[in-house]
């Protein structure tokens, strides 16, 4: 990205120099031998250094927000996706829906999301498009051109909304939502040499030219469990649910725990009824009540209502705060889950606040609502889409290009993508206290150079 740089900063884009974020080779449950990860120190060989991390979060709103084309471009676009893309709009139940298209752009950019899809998933949806929209109105010369697709929340949509976008001329697909409309999204775009960056936080559905936009689960494990071992708790407890999010948590404790030099002292599995909870509660209790628990540290990766009825089963089993360090997931970013008084102290991995602050008040200000938590994954990729589109121009969407080592800053902070699809981001960690989070220790500023 050297010579995009003056480019770049004609453009408006800011590129910076920053500390090294360290980082130690080891294995993963979700990704092959040898990828880096962060909070780690490194200890095979000098670290490179950062240059050119793209941070577009400084980047000002150069006018008000609005829709960039015009009815008739909209007409004109919607005649040559029919032309190029049959199905656009084949009636209910059958080939997706394209909605009205954004900018003027050459580079067409699909985004799939359920926006008829069942349950709350619609509501979702039009969340995560008004955050796209708003991405692209804070750049209203960006050179995309962005198309949304309505996969209805089902496989048979997600791939007929790839397929009609890749013969309407889409160069990326943003979306779709769920893993398995990932999964069926992923051999249509290879065939025709289109990457996907969706926002599945399951890490089985990554791969070549699969990029996953989202929080993985086993990420926040591992950057709170090496935490821990760096203050001195060593010895792990877990409570977990009986579901694939708790099989993924705890392959990551039992990995990241010995690699940091700590250990697993148990792990307690639980169903969704209060009784299994009660026996998961009854089989960590003895290591972790009493004058002298054996685990000084017990993972508790839930969110609310089910973590409410836990602290009260622990509290009753006489396990607390004081006797030994709570600490969650990404599932603790949560307002709900701040004011938890029985949490009090307890530390979790996640974004700094302040990139959601600031997103939560625009998205505000511009459609009257709260956006929901996930939201900044469509602005983020909608925006990392217009960058690289005005600074690499033929060369936007390419492999090298999207996982280029030095990462980029969104949002919720630095993130990069790897060779095999998933994302590793920079997280703090964030101690709860009186309904609110502070920050322990920031999130890093850059990576180390490769991995």
């Amino acid at each position: 990205m050297h010579a995009a740089l003056p480019a770049a900063r004609r453009a408006g884009f800011a590129f910076h120099r920053s500390s090294h974020y360290h980082t130690r080779p080891r294995q993963s449950p979700r990704a092959p031998d040898g990828v880096q990860r962060f909070g780690q120190p490194h200890d095979e060989g000098p670290v490179g250094n950062v240059r050119h991390i793209l941070d577009w979060t400084a980047i000002a709103a150069t006018s008000a927000c609005r829709r960039l084309i015009t009815a008739t471009a909209v007409a004109g676009a919607a005649i040559i996706l029919s032309a190029c893309g049959q199905g656009l709009d084949s009636g209910p139940g059958t080939g997706p829906v394209s909605g009205d298209a954004l900018g003027t752009g050459a580079n067409r950019i699909a985004l799939l999301l359920p926006l008829s899809g069942p349950g709350g998933s619609a509501d979702v949806a039009k969340a995560m498009q008004n955050a796209a929209e708003l991405a692209l109105a804070e750049l209203p010369t960006a050179d995309i051109q962005l198309v949304p697709i309505d996969t209805r929340g089902t496989t048979e949509g997600a791939q007929a909304g790839a397929r009609a976008a890749i013969a309407g001329g889409a160069r990326l697909i943003v979306g779709p939502l769920f893993a398995a409309e990932v999964s069926a999204v992923a051999p249509v775009a290879r065939s025709a040499n289109v990457p996907v960056i969706g926002f599945s936080s399951d890490a089985n559905v990554a791969g070549p030219g699969v990029y996953l936009l989202s929080f993985l689960p086993e990420q926040d494990i591992e950057r709170i469990v090496e935490y821990a071992v760096r203050q001195g708790k060593r010895s792990f407890a877990a409570l977990l649910p009986e579901s694939p999010y708790g099989s993924i948590a705890e392959a990551a404790l039992q990995q990241s725990a010995p690699a940091a030099g700590g250990r697993v002292v148990t792990v307690a599995r639980y169903g969704a009824d209060e009784a299994q909870m009660q026996a998961a509660v009854a089989q960590v209790a003895p290591v972790a009540s009493g004058a002298a628990p054996q685990a000084d540290a017990l993972l508790m990766p839930e969110g609310p209502p089910a973590l409410a009825t836990l602290l009260a089963q622990l509290s009753a089993a006489n396990v607390g705060a004081r006797r030994v360090q709570f600490l969650g997931s990404g599932q603790w970013n949560d307002a709900a889950v701040w004011r938890l008084g029985a949490l009090t102290g307890g530390w979790f991995a996640g974004p700094d606040p302040t990139g959601w602050q600031t997103f939560q008040a625009k998205y505000r200000d511009r459609y009257g609502v709260e956006p929901p938590r996930n939201a900044t994954l469509a602005y983020d990729a909608v925006t990392l889409a217009a960058a690289l589109s005005r600074i690499q121009g033929a060369n936007a969407f390419t492999n090298q290009t999207l996982t280029n080592p030095d990462g980029f800053s969104g949002v919720d902070g630095i993130f990069r993508f790897r060779q095999n699809g998933t994302i590793q981001r920079g997280l703090a960690i964030l101690e709860i206290g009186n309904g609110q989070v502070r920050i322990r220790e920031p999130a890093p500023r850059s990576f180390a150079a490769g991995g």
